[in-house]
């Protein structure tokens, strides 16, 4: 086990005349035996990150420290983390066994006996010792999965780097492997940076999430605080299915003017607004209340609550995704299962003061967050009686 840190990371690829940066000043501590998630779009430069810490890609400027050593210069080989891929990268002439011996006999001078004592255990923790003698091409896409941890863990690594390890499943077999994996990294108790695109996974896995667009560091934090108290407008757009709505709108005087409705603020929250004018109110889809029609007029000169027209409904079992036209916008409510709202209709809905979100329209920052005081102490929101 040890800390893994990265300094002011940058990486940089030369495309003729021009320079790509792909990793842009990335500085990010990972703690002992944490499980952190890098979570980004394609292209934003996570897995180039997770290249560079693993020495299979060189650094143009920063440092990587593993338990405050240095670790940039060294091969790869003696860096002591273990590295899991995207397409499992097994020998295909090697059986499962000698796949997961392969590494120890390589890189250490441990004796044969021992080596096979560790592969047996591991693979039975694995729950794939029964396929020791198989080749890869004779194992599913789980099955070979499995084999690449299993490659892995018997290297007993300081720490694990694994990126996108569950994309080429289906996906029922990728949501039995995330908590599988999630159990088994609490177990081994290892230092691990995990690589995805797919924001389930990691609000799902990690117990930081670290979010990267265009090779820039946009937050680090708990999956709770990056879903509730985004610190930007990516974060916010990017954490959540469906994604938070947001709507361009001017403070005048003590309330926001949007198109298609006005929404006045509190003190408190026009205290944190401060000065500014442009803004981006955004809300979450679970937030927003939808009345039924027959309760509509519990919300007369209600401040906070406006008719839309509704555009589809997308039921979903437990819950309908709810698309609404507003003048030239839209917008997503997502409302109970049994919660009867018909496309073609014109409904009334609510924007709760206490779950809604402001970004400065230029910047992109956050100026105003719900509290997280607040989301533990409510429930799911109903409607006014």
């Amino acid at each position: 086990m040890a800390t893994l840190e990265l300094q002011n990371l940058t990486k940089r690829f030369a495309d003729g005349s021009d320079e790509i940066v792909a990793v842009d000043d990335v500085s990010l501590e990972v703690g002992d035996g944490e499980f952190l998630v890098l979570v980004g779009p394609s292209g934003c430069g996570k897995s180039t990150t997770l290249r560079m810490i693993a020495g299979l890609e060189s650094v143009t400027s920063g440092t990587i420290l593993l338990d405050e050593e240095p670790i940039g210069d060294r091969p790869p080989q003696r860096r002591d983390i273990a590295m899991v891929f995207q397409n499992y990268a097994l020998y295909p002439h090697m059986t499962v066994r000698g796949n997961m011996r392969f590494g120890l006999e390589e890189s250490t001078n441990v004796a044969d006996d021992e080596i096979e004592q560790t592969v047996t255990e591991t693979a039975r923790m694995l729950e794939i010792d029964a396929l020791l003698d198989r080749h890869p091409r004779d194992l599913s896409g789980g099955q070979q999965q499995r084999v690449a941890l299993g490659r892995a863990i018997v290297r007993d690594p300081q720490a694990f780097l694994m990126d996108e390890p569950l994309s080429n499943l289906d996906a029922r077999l990728r949501a039995e492997m995330r908590t599988e994996l999630k159990r088994l990294q609490g177990d081994l108790d290892v230092t691990t940076i995990y690589v995805t695109h797919d924001q389930t996974e990691a609000m799902t896995m990690g117990d930081r999430i670290a979010i990267l667009n265009d090779g820039r560091l946009q937050q680090v934090a708990t999956p709770l605080e990056c879903y509730h108290r985004p610190a930007n407008l990516f974060v916010a757009g990017f954490i959540g299915e469906p994604s938070m709505n947001f709507f361009d709108v001017t403070r005048t005087d003590g309330q926001l003017v949007a198109t298609g409705f006005e929404y006045p603020l509190s003190p408190s929250t026009l205290e944190a607004v401060g000065d500014r004018t442009d803004l981006v109110l955004g809300i979450r889809p679970e937030d927003i209340e939808v009345v039924e029609p027959s309760r509509a007029a519990n919300y007369d000169g209600e401040s906070h609550a406006f008719d839309a027209n509704v555009d589809v409904v997308e039921p979903m079992g437990d819950e309908n995704n709810v698309y609404f036209t507003l003048e030239d916008g839209s917008f997503t409510a997502t409302v109970h299962g049994f919660h009867s709202v018909d496309a073609g209709t014109r409904v009334t809905v609510r924007f709760p003061e206490s779950a809604i979100h402001l970004f400065d329209a230029e910047t992109g920052e956050a100026v105003h967050n719900r509290s997280l005081e607040d989301v533990a102490d409510e429930t799911r929101t109903q409607p006014l009686d």
